[in-house]
């Protein structure tokens, strides 16, 4: 059994099947909602049921108030339909975003690197290509964890927006079910499924401005997609990439970047250490992002477009840069890492999109 559902302010109409939620169904026909955590507890994906009627599932109570309940809010990845249902949602119309369906993928492990002592790339061959933009991510199923995990495809898609390979870059977490089993199960060989693509971090090439990309441990997936797409596709903005681990040995890509410095003038890479000695044989920056970035720009990063990925801590402290060298929040983009704990924080009332 299926119900119909129309999107305002799009006035799109969709088939949902029985159980499945909004936001699946959204993403599934190409259709975007703000969305972050996925399971009901940061209330991104908050939605108005204006006509019909919903379950709302398992809502966090936090992130869907009881006087937003009675109101006739919902949440996107929680609910699902009891009849056919009109709602309203805060979908945006993006020139740079390409309308890609959420599909299902087999694949298999072909190779897996050991990039630094917590971070491993794991090369999946897929059954049949993808097609997705640099930036979006894929979740993984993974046994034992229900909903799986989201990991940013690390390499840039074919000239055609399309790949037959993919490379997932997975930091080891302590205690983490999921982590632990890539690092420790999976192997050469082993069949996995995933879903994608998802997300909206991806490039804004018609704005044509100079672009800053800011991450921090393994939030340098997407990019790193990013930037070799935009340097084999011949741009000719200038990308300032500034990257920081806390260690040496932590600093995975080094190389890579580097040599891509040397071979495009318009791109300049700016690798930061935070836990280094003053006697370490370190060259670099030394600091958290934020703090690199700003000595690099001096403080003023007007007419840029900022890209930033990584832990919540980290995308708060160079927002708060930005924005002090006069950087505003329609030119900012970001792809954070959320944890359960991460995902049932407050968002600030004062930002729409970071």
């Amino acid at each position: 059994m299926s119900y119909q559902l129309t999107l305002e302010p799009l006035g799109t109409t969709i088939d949902v099947e029985e159980g499945q939620t909004v936001l699946d169904a959204a993403l599934r026909s190409g259709l975007y909602i703000p969305h972050a955590c996925g399971h009901g507890l940061c209330g991104t994906c908050k939605i108005q049921v204006t006509e019909g009627e919903v379950d709302l599932g398992p809502a966090n109570p936090f992130a869907l108030m009881d006087m937003e309940r009675d109101d006739g809010m919902a949440l996107a990845c929680c609910a699902t339909l009891l009849s056919d249902v009109t709602v309203e949602a805060d979908m945006e119309d993006e020139p740079d975003a390409q309308v890609i369906p959420v599909r299902d993928f087999a694949a298999t492990v072909v190779r897996i690197d050991r990039l630094t002592p917590t971070i491993k790339a794991l090369h999946l061959r897929l059954h049949e290509p993808i097609r997705y933009q640099a930036g979006q991510y894929v979740q993984v199923q993974i046994p034992g964890v229900e909903g799986g995990r989201a990991f940013s495809i690390a390499n840039a898609p074919g000239p055609d927006g399309l790949s037959s390979e993919i490379e997932l870059n997975v930091r080891l977490v302590p205690g983490g079910a999921g982590t632990t089993w890539l690092h420790q199960s999976l192997k050469e060989g082993d069949r996995v499924q995933l879903a994608g693509p998802y997300g909206r971090f991806f490039v804004r090439r018609s704005a044509a401005m100079p672009m800053v990309f800011m991450a921090g441990g393994s939030g340098l997936s997407s990019p790193r997609a990013m930037i070799l797409e935009l340097l084999a596709n011949g741009s000719s903005e200038p990308i300032t990439l500034v990257y920081g681990q806390r260690s040496s040995e932590e600093l995975y890509y080094d190389a890579e970047f580097r040599a891509l410095a040397e071979q495009h003038p318009h791109f300049t890479y700016v690798p930061a250490l935070s836990e280094v000695g003053e006697d370490h044989d370190w060259s670099g920056a030394r600091g958290f992002v934020h703090e690199a970035a700003q000595a690099h720009f001096k403080g003023s990063f007007a007419g840029h477009k900022a890209y930033l990925c990584g832990p919540p801590p980290m995308i708060e402290a160079c927002i708060g840069t930005l924005m002090q060298g006069r950087l505003f929040e329609r030119d900012i983009y970001t792809e954070k890492f959320l944890s359960a704990a991460d995902a049932q924080s407050a968002r600030s009332p004062l930002f729409k999109r970071v």
